[in-house]
């Protein structure tokens, strides 16, 4: 009975840890380092826009995760010497699977928008679909760069 209830916990706390691993690339989301920092401002007129997939995060932690649940999970299965190899085989396809699970939950809908630059310039930015603005070809622009990071907002 012990050993289900390890289960979980450990489950819980990989799905905690990997929740934690996103970060927001939407263009109306800053990192600290770039808050109160002077920031480029150019003008422009969407151009076009195209749908893009952001591929998620892959970190050792969702491998690491799934490692510590598919060895806790493989050690409940027989005893002795079955018990350690359905361990170490459980660790390796938990790590495995804990891999994808990262890169999975951290994947994240973009935006490609092509903006033609008030300098007559063509450039492409990929950003997060943000729920707060919504691009339309036509619309004039902001694109905001600071330490080479740049984002188009309304």
């Amino acid at each position: 009975m012990r050993k289900p209830v390890l289960l979980v916990g450990a489950f819980m706390a990989a799905a905690l840890t990997l929740g934690g691993c996103q970060s927001n690339l939407s263009g109306d989301t800053f990192s600290r380092d770039e808050a109160r920092r002077v920031q480029t401002v150019r003008m422009g007129t969407i151009e076009s826009l195209r749908p893009v997939q952001i591929e998620g995060t892959k970190t050792p932690i969702g491998a690491g995760a799934g490692a510590v649940v598919g060895g806790i999970g493989g050690s409940a299965i027989g005893g002795g010497r079955g018990s350690a190899v359905a361990s170490v085989l459980g660790a390796v396809a938990g790590g495995m699977i804990g891999a994808a699970a990262e890169e999975g939950l951290t994947r994240t809908q973009g935006v490609e928008i092509t903006v033609r630059e008030d300098d007559g310039s063509l450039r492409a930015y990929v950003q997060e679909v943000s729920p707060n603005e919504v691009f339309r070809v036509g619309q004039r622009v902001r694109i905001l760069t600071v330490n080479g990071t740049s984002r188009v907002s309304l």
